[in-house]
């Protein structure tokens, strides 16, 4: 026999829904045949997802990849050589020189589809643990210093200052205090945060275990949304194997320091994506808002001081303290520091992720590394920024990605989905959908969204109607500035946005006629 070609194919979600499984187990079935000894690691997905599933065979000359393979033509690229990293149609080339890869600047993803997601051997190797060793040679103090020269900020929506929130939490006196990560990513578009989670988990668990050591936490929860179950189990196993490796639990890597980490599936509510609803499930109340103050930082999880970020937030603090703020810091633009995970989807000729450093244009993204339309017909609308993002034209392709200037612009970078639409979309069937979706999924706690998002739908298909248009339109415009000032959560407070950018931009999708529209 042979000696052992290492092949990756990944064990993402997304890459296992088109068959990944299938042909990860024809590879070996066809390998033996022809008497080829093959070594499987199932990695993560390496974010192009329109090549999935994705085979990379190491070689000499590094890794080739080939996509999208199915199990049907696992035996032609066998006998043509693929475990030998020869040319086939399917064959890309060193996967690290496909340009959609190239160009990016991976931090939080630069171990993703690399690595083997559960070995501690492979995380180790690839840089795993020096920002937790040097964490723990730092006091809470200069930890938290360092991410907030870092220029982190949240990258769930807001964009608040990480290191302002965790100085919060360790200045907070208390003798418990918690870690919370909101994993419960339900934004429309998005599937950073689940790649993370499926692809390198010991990173989510060494910011997790950063962050508690700044802050003096001693226990904290990844709030995991119902429908990642593989997410669930990836995260499980790999935390079990941090506690025999001594990363999690009591005398962490020799210190004596303390933190316990467990997992918690949400029940599938959109509301529970907002801090404070995610604090009342994981209390195991029903999933409402409450109203701040109090903020988190200071009375969060049953009451005491308690951080939480998402998963891109927590992923990019092992960078942060491992190479220093300053390394962090230089990239980006402005106050948008560091890189965004941008997620490309909806009708889009190349959907995947997108690690690159703030300051990248809507334009790039959409047409550079998406392509353009799958359907092939011109791109008219882009949501950024989850069903309450704000629907831009391709004028605005201009418009750099970065936190203030999204602002300016009448809308929101959120957590990074792009989601593209081809000149077939009915703007007004977006708006109204807007506000149906937040009349599905508010809490009902507040009137203006609990009520309002009613209205909402109402009286957009008054003016689609014809019924009273202009008044109804001066009417609609209302309601979105009382939902906007008067509602409790962004709930209620955004889903305005993405409503009042489809009749800015788009104007003509709410005439009542055929030939008006046109």
């Amino acid at each position: 026999m042979s000696n052992p070609v290492t092949v990756y194919v990944p064990r993402d979600s997304a890459a296992r829904s088109v068959g990944a499984d299938e042909v990860a187990g024809r590879i070996a079935e066809a390998a033996a045949a022809a008497g080829r000894t093959v070594r499987l690691i199932r990695n993560g997905s390496r974010g192009m997802l329109w090549l999935e599933p994705l085979v990379e065979v190491a070689t000499p000359a590094g890794r080739i990849a080939y996509g999208p393979v199915t199990p049907e033509d696992v035996d032609g690229l066998i006998a043509a050589g693929m475990l030998d990293g020869a040319g086939h149609a399917l064959c890309h080339g060193p996967t690290e020189d496909i340009d959609w890869l190239r160009d990016q600047t991976r931090v939080t993803f630069a171990r993703v589809g690399v690595v083997d997601p559960l070995s501690a051997e492979d995380f180790i190797a690839h840089g795993g643990l020096e920002g937790v060793r040097r964490a723990l040679k730092l006091t809470p103090e200069e930890t938290v210093a360092e991410v907030t020269e870092s220029g982190l900020r949240g990258r769930g929506g807001a964009g608040f200052p990480a290191g302002i929130k965790w100085k919060t939490v360790q200045q907070a006196e208390s003798e418990l205090k918690f870690v919370c990560c909101n994993a419960d990513e339900g934004d429309s578009g998005t599937f950073a945060d689940r790649m993370l989670m499926e692809g390198d988990p010991f990173t989510l668990i060494e910011g997790m275990t950063i962050a508690a050591l700044a802050v003096g936490a001693s226990e904290g929860y990844i709030y995991v949304r119902s429908e990642y179950p593989d997410a669930v189990a990836t995260l499980r196993a790999a935390i079990a194997t941090a506690y025999e490796r001594g990363w999690l639990g009591s005398d962490i890597l020799g210190s004596d320091l303390r933190f316990d980490l467990f997992v918690r599936v949400g029940a599938g509510a959109y509301i529970c994506g907002e801090e404070t609803s995610m604090l009342e499930s994981l209390e195991g109340k029903r999933g409402m808002v409450r109203a701040k103050p109090p903020i988190p930082a200071l009375e969060g999880l049953f009451g005491k001081p308690t951080v939480v970020n998402n998963v891109l937030t927590l992923g990019s603090v092992p960078m942060i303290l491992a190479d220093g703020a300053k390394a962090f810091a230089d990239l980006g633009t402005g106050r948008s520091r560091g890189t965004q995970v941008f997620q490309l989807g909806g009708n889009i000729a190349r959907g995947g992720i997108v690690e690159t450093a703030f300051g990248v244009t809507l334009g790039e993204l959409v047409e550079g590394y998406g392509g353009g339309t799958r359907s092939g017909r011109p791109v008219r609308a882009v949501q950024v920024g989850g069903p309450l993002g704000a629907y831009l034209p391709t004028s605005r392709f201009e418009l750099p990605m970065d936190y203030e200037a999204f602002a300016a612009a009448g809308a929101m970078v959120g957590h990074g989905g792009v989601v593209v639409f081809d000149e077939t979309v009915d703007m007004a069937g977006q708006a109204r959908f807007a506000m149906e979706f937040c009349a599905a999924e508010s809490c009902g706690k507040c009137t203006p969204c609990r009520v309002g998002a009613t209205r909402g739908v109402e009286v957009i298909d008054k003016i689609v109607a014809g019924e009273n248009r202009s008044a109804n339109l001066v009417l609609l415009n209302d309601l979105c500035d009382l939902m906007t000032e008067g509602s409790l959560c962004a709930m209620g407070g955004l889903t305005p946005m993405p409503v009042k950018s489809a009749l800015e931009h788009f104007p003509t999708d709410f005439a009542t006629t055929t030939e008006a529209r046109r």
